[in-house]
């Protein structure tokens, strides 16, 4: 996790942490319902099933933007969103470079 609480790396890449202000409860199940949505997505994939794959697409990112990681930002001091962005090009690059990150 970044120093900012914001992002966790995967494979240096920065991806957006949930909203830290979700109540517990509310956060899990949101989480729930993110995957099941996504376990609907690979069993469409698995089964060749195009058809509804949109819809199953959209509840998982339902799910992504109540929980923070997608969508507006959670946090309120002007700081740009750069879910997606490789960590060392970002303002986390010495961070990242650092003991124990990569």
């Amino acid at each position: 996790m970044t120093p900012d609480g914001r992002y966790f790396v995967v494979r240096g890449r920065l991806w957006r942490m949930s909203d830290p202000a979700l109540q517990a409860d509310r956060r899990e199940q949101l989480v729930k319902e993110l995957m099941a949505a996504r376990r609907k997505v690979g069993a469409m994939w698995r089964a060749g099933d195009e058809g509804g794959e949109s819809a199953v697409h959209e509840a998982v990112d339902r799910a992504k933007r109540a929980l923070g990681e997608r969508g507006p930002v959670w946090w309120h001091d002007g700081a740009p969103d750069l879910n997606r962005h490789m960590a060392r090009t970002t303002p986390s690059a010495d961070w990242y470079a650092g003991p124990g990150c990569q």
